[in-house]
């Protein structure tokens, strides 16, 4: 691995392990309000006041769901760079280009590529 590969490795380590501080909170306020509704035995669906517990809870789950996907994507990304093949795209086979890199770490296609699907 050289000096490039290594700083991107790092870059990712850091942003995966911020992803996960985040996978964690949400996991812990998704349960929470689990618990907050099982506790409750107010008509949430009536309240004139905001929002109903089912709509924070399904909200609360997309937000969780995504950060998952974008730790699934981001160990992906890790490997590619151990194996070599970080920054080529999967379909082409050119390189993608740094300032899509720097927006979307995990990028495993090229603009011209993503564009296509």
């Amino acid at each position: 691995m050289n000096r490039d590969s290594s700083a991107v490795r790092e870059e990712l380590l850091r942003l995966r392990e911020q992803t996960e501080i985040q996978a964690t909170a949400l996991d812990g306020d998704l349960r929470s309000l689990f618990e907050a509704s099982r506790s409750s035995n107010a008509d949430d669906e009536h309240d004139p006041e905001g929002s109903t517990i089912a709509f924070e809870r399904a909200q609360l789950t997309a937000v969780l769901d995504a950060t998952r996907r974008r730790l699934a994507e981001l160990d992906v990304a890790l490997r590619r760079v151990d194996d070599g093949s970080y920054g080529v795209c999967e379909r082409c086979a050119r390189p993608i280009p740094a300032e899509r890199l720097v927006a979307r770490p995990s990028a495993r296609t090229c603009v011209a590529c993503a564009s296509r699907r």
